[in-house]
């Protein structure tokens, strides 16, 4: 018979009841929800790359699709830590999708300004504020810890499969709408054609918070159990980031990587219709293509992360990937042709699980729980940010220069801000502090 350590059966004793099922449920809710918002997502990139090609619309759909969600995570990490993070999430999807339906009513009724697809990216962002900090909470109540980097990687491999169906789905459903629109005069594809789409995520949000309702997830710390405001808690979640050198050290480098990576990558649609430009449908199927390369990168990373489990030292990793993200932007700017182009995405995709999963769970693993929410409300806040105005200064750029020329030179500065953040004081900190958690004995 085969001897069980001690370990495993306190292990065991201590995991969160009915674990798996909750998971199961946690994933399928989250995955049928972000299926729809991806739909969105994509459609509504395509239809403002198509109509106006610039670079500075790019920039407002990037400013109104992220700021929200910044400044709403200042509040969101905090609500995480007081309520039930489960009624957080239930509520924000809903809020999301209630947004979508009334602006696909307003469409089909006639009036489709710009400012109310800018105004419900604003909404959808600012819940996205709220959601996010309470999911990244929520996975380490519902998981082992022992079993976090390979949840992580698991529901990156799901997500990621949904990212692959997502741009071929909207590719499909965007070509179908804007072929039944067209008047055959060469006039760029009315707002309607996005209403379609709109409806499924309504769908898909209801589906989603049905699953998730289903899951029992106890509240960590009662709002009126609480003695300190609001704001305490905040100013209280600032220090503990300050005074820890491997978060404080991890913030910033997703911060540097979404700045000078995420953001210019945003503009790589722009690119293909500039520079591999094609008929209407051809750029709706070039641009399929693009995103069904990226996904299926990120489903084969996640899977490849999922099966490793990584190595114990996640600065390992996140350092490597990101210089692998620099070396690939610097590809994509001097794609010789388009197979290229989504050879070098693909691999962007592979590239982002091994960057992504041991960052994440290595914050799960390190902050104490009644403050995760917090803090991962800051790294929501870091990313939020990052993207905004990342392309608020690429964006505008992008009309003066090629796209190409500011990937390469995002990608050139990615190398040289990663060495010096390895390099620097705090980064040695930084890594001093995550070998002392991979190697607890000394």
């Amino acid at each position: 018979m085969a001897e069980v350590s001690t370990s495993e059966v306190t292990d065991e004793a201590t995991d969160p009841p009915h674990w798996l099922r909750s998971i199961v449920l946690f994933m399928s809710g989250q995955t049928v929800s972000l299926l729809g918002s991806m739909l969105v997502q994509f459609a509504v990139m395509w239809y403002m790359t198509i109509v106006y090609q610039s670079g500075a619309i790019m920039a407002l759909v990037a400013v109104f699709g992220f700021l929200p969600q910044a400044v709403i995570s200042i509040f969101g990490g905090v609500w995480a830590d007081r309520h039930n993070r489960k009624r957080l999430i239930i509520g924000a999807d809903a809020s999301i999708a209630l947004s979508t339906l009334v602006l696909a009513i307003v469409i089909v009724a006639g009036y489709d300004a710009v400012w109310l697809i800018f105004l419900t990216l604003a909404i959808r962002s600012a819940g996205a504020g709220i959601q996010t900090p309470a999911v990244s909470s929520m996975i380490p109540q519902i998981t082992p810890t022992r079993h976090l980097m390979r949840v992580n990687g698991i529901l990156q491999s799901v997500q990621s499969a949904m990212a692959l169906l997502a741009p071929a789905l909207a590719g499909a459903l965007f070509g179908l709408a804007a072929a039944a629109a067209s008047t055959g005069d060469g006039a760029p594809p009315p707002a309607s054609v996005l209403v379609p789409i709109f409806f499924i995520d309504v769908v898909t949000a209801a589906f989603g918070i049905g699953l998730i309702s289903m899951i029992r997830v106890p509240t960590i710390r009662l709002a009126a159990q609480t003695h300190s405001g609001y704001f305490a808690d905040l100013v209280e979640g600032i220090r503990y980031i300050a005074h820890h050198a491997f978060v404080r050290w991890l913030l910033v480098v997703y911060a540097i990587v979404f700045l000078l990576i995420v953001a210019p990558a945003n503009l790589t649609p722009l690119m293909l219709v500039r520079s591999f430009a094609g008929t209407e449908t051809e750029d709706v199927f070039n641009l399929t293509v693009l995103e069904v390369a990226f996904s299926a990168g990120m489903v084969l990373g996640g899977i490849a992360i999922a099966i490793w489990g990584g190595t114990k030292n996640r600065i390992t990793l996140i350092a490597t990937s990101a210089l692998v993200f620099g070396a690939l932007s610097i590809g994509l700017g001097l794609s010789p042709n388009l197979w290229f182009f989504w050879a070098s995405m693909f691999l962007l995709g592979l590239v982002a699980p091994f960057f992504g999963t041991p960052a994440m769970t290595a914050l799960q693993e390190t902050v104490d729980p009644e403050r995760q929410g917090r803090v991962f409300g800051f790294v929501g806040i870091v990313t939020a940010l990052a993207m905004p105005f990342g392309m608020a200064l690429f964006g505008p750029l992008a009309d003066v220069f090629s796209v190409e020329l500011l990937l390469i030179a995002s990608g050139v500065l990615t190398f040289i801000v990663i060495g010096l953040a390895l390099t620097l004081p705090a980064g040695r900190r930084a890594m001093a502090a995550a070998h002392a958690m991979a190697h607890p004995e000394g």
